[in-house]
């Protein structure tokens, strides 16, 4: 039987999942994209995992920094998330459309959202056109 890639993508899309916006920064330079794959892996430690698209500009930052930062948004926020969605010319361009400060990891911190917890990648693995990272929550 050959899998039926129309059936595979409506189903892959019915798994539930949050919108959260992960932001990194490396040196002067912030930047940020919305992350849906995304899930807790442990309570102790606590620890998340992200998958991350490996072509985009924020793999390479997490990749070197070891840091990445999860912004949990609430449901009306899915504006915000669209921004952090579409492709961007320069990095950092997306937090014109909201506030931030830098956390205890000296990463972007939404400040308007539910809440955010800022990790360090303690593994990861590559497959596909995406990597998986583990990030133990520090903050």
């Amino acid at each position: 039987m050959s899998l039926d890639l129309e059936a595979k993508k409506l189903l892959l899309r019915k798994i539930p999942h949050g919108i959260f916006i992960c932001t990194v920064r490396e040196g002067d330079l912030i930047n940020g994209f919305t992350a849906s794959w995304v899930t807790q892996g442990s309570f102790v430690p606590p620890l998340v995992v992200m998958a991350v698209r490996s072509e985009g500009s924020s793999h390479g930052t997490i990749q070197r920094t070891k840091r990445f930062c999860l912004n949990v948004l609430r449901s009306d926020q899915k504006d915000l998330a669209a921004v952090f969605f579409k492709p961007q010319k320069g990095l950092g361009g997306r937090f014109e459309s909201t506030s931030y400060r830098l956390g205890n990891l000296d990463l972007p911190v939404i400040e308007d959202c539910i809440g955010a917890v800022e990790c360090e990648v303690i593994g990861s693995v590559e497959k596909g056109d995406h990597s998986i990272f583990v990030g133990e929550v520090k903050h």
